[in-house]
This record gives C-alpha cells, structure tokens and sequence, in this order.
C-alpha cells in the first residue's frame, strides 16, 4: 500500500511526463491503484486539509488514471476532456505534489469528460459545475506531464497557503 511518503513533490522528473493509457490487460491492476490513489489522497487530507481528487502519476504510476472522492468516490480510466467551453475564470489552485504553494491559473468553466468507470463500463460527464470542471483539468493534466505551475498566469501568480 502506497502511502503520503510515496507521493512524488514538485521537481520530481516523472511529474512532468506524459502517462501511457491503461490497456484491457492491466484492468486486474486498477483495484490496487485505485486503494493506493485513496490511502494517499486521506493521508493528504489529514495532513493538509485538502483534497478531492489525484492522479495516478502522483504516485509513480504511470497510467492514464484520476481518482476523485467527494461524495463518493469515482475512478476515471483513460478520460477524455471535450467540449470545453469558451469561458474561463482564474482560480488559486493547489496541488497534493506541493501542498503549501497556491498557484493562480485560468481554468474553463464547463466541459465534458469522456472514460471508462472501474467496471470498464464507457461514461459521459458533463461538468457545467466550474468546481467540478477546474478540479478535473487539474487532475487531467497531471496526465499529460502539466502542473499548474506550468499554467500560472503571470509570474506574481504564486502564494504560500
């Protein structure tokens, strides 16, 4: 089981690479992920008193995966972002790989998502909740090696929490 000493922290190399699609063959191993994805995430929470989603690359797995748990919990395998919306908002985001620095970032307001669940079952999400939306590309792009602090709007835009 993977715990808060396994999260990789700003500056972590494989923080920055882009993460490979989960193939039908390693679906037996997304119940592991998925227990180590919420073990760190509740660890995180009780430390830092933040969380609601996180990507499997946070903690050195590789795979197109995000774990998100509010109101319960919901796996995403391999999304897909689509239909984003025109309209952006700034926001201070954070991030689990560096919990004490906000970053202000522009994020869009709606958009769709478009995965498998943990049953391998295709889903179909519409985010208009911009909560919801700027979590998910958040989460989204960890997949793709981008963290906030790549996509800060200027660069007065940092703050410790």
């Amino acid at each position: 089981m993977k715990t808060l000493a396994d999260l990789l922290l700003l500056g972590d190399p494989r923080l920055y690479e882009t993460c490979s699609s989960i193939l039908p063959e390693e679906k037996p191993l997304v119940k592991g992920w998925v227990a180590d994805l919420h073990n760190v995430m509740q660890e995180v929470r009780a430390k830092y008193g933040f969380g609601r989603a996180i990507a499997a690359p946070q903690l050195g797995i590789m795979k197109r995966l995000i774990y998100m748990n509010i109101d319960k919990p919901v796996v995403f395998i391999n999304p897909e972002l689509t239909h984003l919306s025109d309209e952006m908002f700034e926001l201070w985001d954070d991030c689990m790989s560096f919990p004490n620095l906000l970053v202000k970032v522009k994020r869009h307001k709606s958009l769709t998502i478009k995965y498998l669940d943990e049953n391998w079952q295709p889903r179909e999400w519409i985010m208009d909740d911009s909560s919801l939306s700027e979590l998910l590309q958040h989460e989204y792009d960890h997949l793709d090696g981008v963290l906030c602090t790549m996509r800060a709007i200027d660069d007065k835009s940092f703050r410790w929490r």
